[in-house]
């Protein structure tokens, strides 16, 4: 069984297929998949709040602010991080980065979205 797309309105991971459409349960919004929404065999997808699938070398969007340990600051909301690498298997932290200011660190996909 294949895990449900993530809405791109509301971020629920409640939706369900309908007559070519996928539908979310929570919110309504109906949307048509396509082939790149696809994980292709045995691959997972690391998507974005917003849901849309991120790949290495995108440029994403930090949507809230965020704190840094060592840091005299945060990291503030609509900061663009660029030429991001997808990393597995290291907590739930799965974006590699470089952000200015601030050097190489690690982010949540769920507190970025694409540029």
């Amino acid at each position: 069984m294949t895990e449900a797309p993530v809405c791109p309105e509301c971020a629920s991971e409640h939706s369900y297929e309908l007559g070519g459409f996928q539908v979310c349960s929570m919110c309504g919004h109906e949307w048509l998949l396509s082939a790149a929404d696809e994980p292709a065999a045995g691959e997972a997808v690391i998507r974005d709040a917003v849901g849309n699938a991120l790949a290495d070398g995108d440029t994403v969007t930090v949507i809230k602010d965020l704190k840094v340990k060592g840091a005299s600051g945060p990291i503030k909301v609509g900061t663009k991080v660029r030429n991001i690498r997808l990393v597995q298997g290291v907590g739930d932290h799965d974006i590699d980065c470089k952000v200015d200011g601030f050097g190489p660190m690690q982010l949540k996909s769920s507190v970025v979205k694409k540029a």
